[in-house]
């Protein structure tokens, strides 16, 4: 299967706060103009903003998944994010979070289990993954996870 990756950088601090900047990439990735998504989203900006401001999307990205393309959004700080031939946050020619859609916020091992929680207080579509480890890894880990602890009780007692 080809996966179609599409990538768009965010001038970020100093340029536009954190909030701002999620704020920003929401609108991005909600170009339909779904209220209820743009709400969902827009419900995890504190801690959308803390991942933005310790700067985990300089190097890792934020990574929207859906039934089209994926998205993976960058951001620029410092000096950088004053430039802006770094930036690209042209519209997408596509609805981002088309289907059954998740966004994931890279973060530090040391901060995501606090940042899982926090997220999962707002439902499953927005989710957090070790920065270090990849995004990849960590679908493929909550996937291994969830079918880890089905138990069949019934079946057990049998024996």
């Amino acid at each position: 299967m080809t996966v179609t990756v599409v990538r768009r950088d965010f001038r970020s601090v100093p340029h536009r706060d954190a909030a701002a900047t999620w704020t920003a990439i929401v609108d991005l990735l909600n170009g339909s103009g779904d209220a209820a998504r743009r709400q969902q989203m827009l419900a995890v900006t504190g801690v959308a903003s803390s991942v933005i401001t310790d700067q985990f999307p300089r190097e890792s990205p934020i990574v929207a998944t859906c039934e089209g393309p994926r998205t993976r959004i960058y951001c620029w700080y410092d000096d950088d994010a004053l430039d802006d031939s770094n930036e690209n946050e042209a519209r997408l020619g596509y609805d981002a979070l088309k289907g059954d859609w998740q966004v994931s916020l890279p973060v530090s091992a040391e901060d995501l289990a606090w940042v899982q929680a926090a997220l999962k207080k707002h439902g499953d579509r927005i989710v957090a993954y070790d920065k270090d480890e990849g995004q990849e890894s960590a679908r493929s880990a909550q996937a291994v996870s969830a079918t880890a602890l089905a138990l069949d009780v019934e079946g057990f007692m049998k024996s």
